[in-house]
């Protein structure tokens, strides 16, 4: 599997993780649960990919993981209902 794929598999878990992270009050547990919880999944799949941990992938899917998580806090924010 190739470091785009791997890029783009990480984004797309940490799509949904961030968009319910939008939701929950900062730095509360739930919080700390979407921030964390794709950890494991990101992991299984450097390894399953065969990509491992060499250094010049760090900071690629790192920064797929953390513009995964903005982006669905985006999400959130245009989907949700305006106060009026």
């Amino acid at each position: 599997m190739s470091i785009v794929t791997v890029m783009v598999l990480v984004f797309v878990i940490n799509l949904p993780c961030g968009f319910f992270r939008a939701q929950s009050p900062k730095l509360s547990k739930s919080w700390f649960l979407w921030v964390h919880l794709p950890i494991p999944f990101v992991i299984a799949i450097r390894i399953l990919s065969g990509l491992g941990f060499k250094l010049y992938t760090f900071p690629i899917v790192i920064s797929a993981y953390f513009f995964g998580q903005f982006t669905g806090g985006l999400i959130y924010k245009m989907l949700k209902p305006q106060k009026r």
